[in-house]
Protein backbone atom coordinates (compact mmCIF):
# COMPACT_ATOMS: atom_id res chain seq x y z
CA UNK A 1 0.00 0.00 0.00
CA UNK A 2 1.89 3.33 -1.03
CA UNK A 3 1.54 5.69 1.93
CA UNK A 4 0.96 9.52 1.52
CA UNK A 5 3.52 11.76 1.38
CA UNK A 6 3.69 15.65 2.84
CA UNK A 7 2.25 16.51 -0.08
CA UNK A 8 -1.28 14.37 0.02
CA UNK A 9 -1.75 14.97 3.91
CA UNK A 10 -1.81 18.81 3.25
CA UNK A 11 1.72 20.09 4.45
CA UNK A 12 3.09 22.42 1.88
CA UNK A 13 7.28 23.13 1.91
CA UNK A 14 7.40 24.77 -1.63
CA UNK A 15 7.77 28.24 0.07
CA UNK A 16 10.98 27.42 2.04
CA UNK A 17 14.92 27.27 1.16
CA UNK A 18 15.17 23.99 -0.42
CA UNK A 19 17.46 22.69 2.12
CA UNK A 20 15.23 23.56 4.87
CA UNK A 21 12.40 21.45 2.53
CA UNK A 22 14.46 18.76 2.11
CA UNK A 23 15.15 18.22 5.76
CA UNK A 24 11.51 18.75 6.48
CA UNK A 25 11.17 16.22 4.04
CA UNK A 26 13.31 13.71 5.72
CA UNK A 27 11.71 14.38 9.16
CA UNK A 28 8.58 13.82 7.80
CA UNK A 29 9.32 10.25 6.08
CA UNK A 30 10.85 9.25 9.36
CA UNK A 31 7.63 9.90 11.39
CA UNK A 32 5.68 8.56 8.64
CA UNK A 33 7.86 5.09 7.36
CA UNK A 34 10.72 4.64 9.97
CA UNK A 35 12.86 6.16 7.14
CA UNK A 36 16.48 6.83 8.81
CA UNK A 37 17.28 10.57 8.54
CA UNK A 38 20.25 11.68 7.37
CA UNK A 39 20.76 15.16 7.92
CA UNK A 40 22.80 17.82 6.35
CA UNK A 41 26.45 17.79 6.60
CA UNK A 42 27.68 21.24 8.30
CA UNK A 43 31.01 22.86 7.27
CA UNK A 44 32.62 25.37 8.56
CA UNK A 45 34.60 27.96 6.88
CA UNK A 46 37.77 29.36 8.39
CA UNK A 47 38.67 33.16 6.67
CA UNK A 48 40.88 35.74 7.47
CA UNK A 49 40.87 39.37 9.55
CA UNK A 50 43.90 40.75 8.49
CA UNK A 51 44.07 43.70 5.59
CA UNK A 52 47.97 43.99 4.83
CA UNK A 53 50.79 42.75 4.83
CA UNK A 54 54.04 43.58 7.08
CA UNK A 55 54.16 47.23 5.10
CA UNK A 56 50.49 48.34 6.00
CA UNK A 57 50.70 50.01 2.53
CA UNK A 58 50.06 46.50 1.16
CA UNK A 59 46.94 45.67 0.83
CA UNK A 60 45.90 41.68 1.32
CA UNK A 61 42.57 39.52 2.81
CA UNK A 62 40.82 36.82 1.83
CA UNK A 63 41.55 34.92 -1.56
CA UNK A 64 37.88 35.13 -2.49
CA UNK A 65 37.47 32.11 -5.07
CA UNK A 66 39.21 29.34 -2.72
CA UNK A 67 36.20 30.45 -0.55
CA UNK A 68 33.63 30.37 -3.13
CA UNK A 69 34.91 27.47 -5.39
CA UNK A 70 34.54 25.40 -2.41
CA UNK A 71 30.97 27.17 -1.00
CA UNK A 72 29.71 26.30 -4.58
CA UNK A 73 31.03 23.03 -3.93
CA UNK A 74 29.15 22.44 -1.17
CA UNK A 75 25.93 24.19 -1.61
CA UNK A 76 25.57 21.87 -4.93
CA UNK A 77 25.65 18.92 -1.90
CA UNK A 78 23.00 20.36 0.09
CA UNK A 79 25.14 21.08 2.81
CA UNK A 80 25.07 23.68 5.82
CA UNK A 81 27.96 26.33 5.78
CA UNK A 82 28.75 28.82 8.56
CA UNK A 83 32.22 30.58 8.35
CA UNK A 84 34.18 31.90 11.39
CA UNK A 85 37.18 34.19 11.57
CA UNK A 86 40.31 34.56 14.45
CA UNK A 87 38.63 37.87 15.78
CA UNK A 88 35.25 37.63 14.17
CA UNK A 89 33.40 40.40 11.87
CA UNK A 90 34.65 41.49 8.81
CA UNK A 91 36.96 39.60 7.00
CA UNK A 92 38.82 41.86 3.78
CA UNK A 93 39.21 40.55 0.33
CA UNK A 94 42.90 40.15 -1.04
CA UNK A 95 42.65 42.69 -4.30
CA UNK A 96 45.04 40.37 -6.57
CA UNK A 97 42.39 37.93 -6.13
CA UNK A 98 39.29 40.76 -7.42
CA UNK A 99 41.08 40.97 -10.87
CA UNK A 100 40.75 38.98 -14.72
CA UNK A 101 41.53 36.28 -15.18
CA UNK A 102 41.47 35.29 -11.25
CA UNK A 103 38.07 36.60 -10.57
CA UNK A 104 35.58 33.68 -11.64
CA UNK A 105 31.97 33.08 -12.11
CA UNK A 106 31.41 32.15 -8.60
CA UNK A 107 33.29 34.88 -7.03
CA UNK A 108 31.59 37.31 -9.14
CA UNK A 109 28.32 36.11 -8.15
CA UNK A 110 29.77 36.26 -4.44
CA UNK A 111 29.98 40.28 -5.02
CA UNK A 112 26.97 40.95 -6.55
CA UNK A 113 25.01 39.13 -3.87
CA UNK A 114 24.20 41.27 -0.67
CA UNK A 115 23.78 38.32 1.48
CA UNK A 116 26.79 36.53 0.63
CA UNK A 117 28.95 39.64 1.43
CA UNK A 118 26.98 40.21 4.67
CA UNK A 119 28.52 37.08 5.43
CA UNK A 120 32.26 38.35 5.32
CA UNK A 121 31.31 41.52 7.01
CA UNK A 122 30.28 39.44 9.95
CA UNK A 123 31.70 36.59 11.09
CA UNK A 124 31.64 34.49 13.73
CA UNK A 125 34.77 34.52 16.60
CA UNK A 126 35.55 31.03 17.26
CA UNK A 127 34.40 31.20 20.90
CA UNK A 128 30.42 31.52 19.13
CA UNK A 129 31.40 27.72 17.25
CA UNK A 130 30.56 24.51 18.78
CA UNK A 131 32.68 22.37 16.94
CA UNK A 132 30.35 19.50 17.78
CA UNK A 133 27.62 20.84 15.04
CA UNK A 134 30.06 20.25 12.25
CA UNK A 135 31.77 17.50 9.75
CA UNK A 136 34.28 19.33 8.24
CA UNK A 137 35.92 22.43 8.67
CA UNK A 138 37.78 23.85 5.52
CA UNK A 139 40.55 27.07 6.15
CA UNK A 140 40.91 29.01 3.14
CA UNK A 141 43.91 31.06 2.26
CA UNK A 142 45.35 34.79 1.06
CA UNK A 143 48.23 35.67 2.39
CA UNK A 144 47.06 37.21 5.28
CA UNK A 145 46.34 34.20 6.96
CA UNK A 146 50.09 33.94 7.24
CA UNK A 147 49.75 36.64 10.26
CA UNK A 148 46.35 35.14 12.18
CA UNK A 149 45.83 31.47 11.36
CA UNK A 150 49.21 29.74 13.35
CA UNK A 151 48.25 30.79 16.49
CA UNK A 152 44.90 31.20 17.29
CA UNK A 153 44.09 28.87 20.14
CA UNK A 154 40.46 29.15 19.40
CA UNK A 155 40.47 27.87 15.93
CA UNK A 156 42.82 25.42 17.00
CA UNK A 157 40.93 23.87 19.80
CA UNK A 158 37.83 23.76 16.94
CA UNK A 159 40.18 21.58 14.60
CA UNK A 160 41.36 19.43 17.22
CA UNK A 161 37.80 18.31 18.44
CA UNK A 162 36.49 17.95 14.46
CA UNK A 163 39.64 16.05 13.72
CA UNK A 164 39.77 13.41 16.93
CA UNK A 165 35.69 12.86 16.65
CA UNK A 166 36.41 11.68 12.73
CA UNK A 167 35.65 14.87 11.12
CA UNK A 168 37.32 16.34 8.10
CA UNK A 169 40.30 18.77 8.40
CA UNK A 170 40.61 20.88 5.06
CA UNK A 171 42.87 23.85 4.16
CA UNK A 172 43.67 25.48 0.65
CA UNK A 173 46.91 27.17 -0.31
CA UNK A 174 47.63 29.30 2.28
CA UNK A 175 44.78 28.17 4.32
CA UNK A 176 47.39 25.26 5.61
CA UNK A 177 49.01 27.87 8.11
CA UNK A 178 46.31 27.29 9.90
CA UNK A 179 47.34 23.60 10.38
CA UNK A 180 50.97 24.63 11.76
CA UNK A 181 50.79 24.73 15.59
CA UNK A 182 47.66 22.67 16.05
CA UNK A 183 47.81 20.10 18.67
CA UNK A 184 46.20 16.75 19.00
CA UNK A 185 45.48 15.65 22.69
CA UNK A 186 47.91 13.40 23.38
CA UNK A 187 50.32 16.80 22.82
CA UNK A 188 52.01 15.99 19.21
CA UNK A 189 51.00 18.01 16.44
CA UNK A 190 48.18 17.33 13.82
CA UNK A 191 50.53 17.60 11.08
CA UNK A 192 53.56 15.38 11.91
CA UNK A 193 53.74 12.31 10.01
CA UNK A 194 50.61 13.29 7.86
CA UNK A 195 51.03 13.71 4.31
CA UNK A 196 49.96 17.42 3.18
CA UNK A 197 50.28 20.22 0.49
CA UNK A 198 49.73 23.99 0.36
CA UNK A 199 51.11 27.09 -1.04
CA UNK A 200 54.81 26.47 -2.50
CA UNK A 201 57.99 28.23 -1.81
CA UNK A 202 58.70 27.87 -5.94
CA UNK A 203 55.01 29.84 -6.02
CA UNK A 204 55.78 32.29 -3.16
CA UNK A 205 58.84 33.32 -5.38
CA UNK A 206 56.82 33.26 -9.00
CA UNK A 207 54.24 35.72 -7.22
CA UNK A 208 56.93 38.30 -6.24
CA UNK A 209 55.87 38.20 -2.44
CA UNK A 210 59.25 36.56 -0.55
CA UNK A 211 59.88 39.94 0.80
CA UNK A 212 56.02 40.62 1.80
CA UNK A 213 55.62 37.41 3.70
CA UNK A 214 56.93 36.57 7.36
CA UNK A 215 58.02 33.19 6.60
CA UNK A 216 58.08 29.94 4.05
CA UNK A 217 55.07 28.03 5.35
CA UNK A 218 56.71 25.19 3.37
CA UNK A 219 59.84 25.30 5.24
CA UNK A 220 58.04 25.45 8.48
CA UNK A 221 55.42 22.44 7.81
CA UNK A 222 58.28 20.34 6.98
CA UNK A 223 60.25 21.53 10.43
CA UNK A 224 57.10 19.89 12.09
CA UNK A 225 57.51 16.78 11.01
CA UNK A 226 54.73 16.79 7.85
CA UNK A 227 54.83 14.84 4.83
CA UNK A 228 54.95 17.88 2.24
CA UNK A 229 54.19 17.53 -0.84
CA UNK A 230 53.66 19.59 -4.10
CA UNK A 231 52.57 18.96 -8.08
CA UNK A 232 55.65 19.50 -10.63
CA UNK A 233 54.15 23.04 -12.30
CA UNK A 234 53.53 25.42 -10.11
CA UNK A 235 49.88 27.02 -9.77
CA UNK A 236 48.04 23.99 -11.45
CA UNK A 237 45.50 21.83 -8.89
CA UNK A 238 47.38 19.28 -6.65
CA UNK A 239 45.14 17.95 -3.80
CA UNK A 240 46.58 15.67 -0.70
CA UNK A 241 44.66 13.16 1.29
CA UNK A 242 45.58 11.30 4.50
CA UNK A 243 42.43 10.13 6.33
CA UNK A 244 40.75 12.86 7.38
CA UNK A 245 42.61 15.79 6.26
CA UNK A 246 42.73 17.17 3.04
CA UNK A 247 45.06 19.60 1.40
CA UNK A 248 44.92 21.74 -1.64
CA UNK A 249 48.33 23.09 -2.82
CA UNK A 250 46.82 26.71 -4.28
CA UNK A 251 44.14 28.66 -5.53
CA UNK A 252 43.46 26.38 -8.37
CA UNK A 253 42.93 23.57 -6.15
CA UNK A 254 39.89 24.90 -4.18
CA UNK A 255 37.40 22.87 -6.28
CA UNK A 256 39.36 19.94 -5.94
CA UNK A 257 39.82 20.09 -2.29
CA UNK A 258 36.56 20.70 -2.15
CA UNK A 259 35.25 17.64 -3.86
CA UNK A 260 37.09 15.37 -2.13
CA UNK A 261 36.01 16.64 0.94
CA UNK A 262 32.39 15.92 -0.04
CA UNK A 263 33.05 12.41 -1.17
CA UNK A 264 34.55 11.67 2.69
CA UNK A 265 31.48 13.24 3.82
Amino acid sequence: MKMDGPKELGFDFSHLEPKLTKNLKLLFNYYRKGTPVEMTKRILHVVTNVNHYIDPAEPTGLWLSELTHAWHVFDEQGYEQHIVSPKGGLSPLEPRALKWPLLDVTAKAWLADEASMALLANTARPDQIDPAQFDAIYFTGGHAVMWDFPDNVGLQQITQAIFERGGIVSSVCHGYCGLLNTRLSDGSLLVAGRQLTGFSWTEEVLAGVVKKIPYNAEAEMKERGAIYEKGLIPFTPKVVTDGCLVTGQNPQSAKATARRVAALL
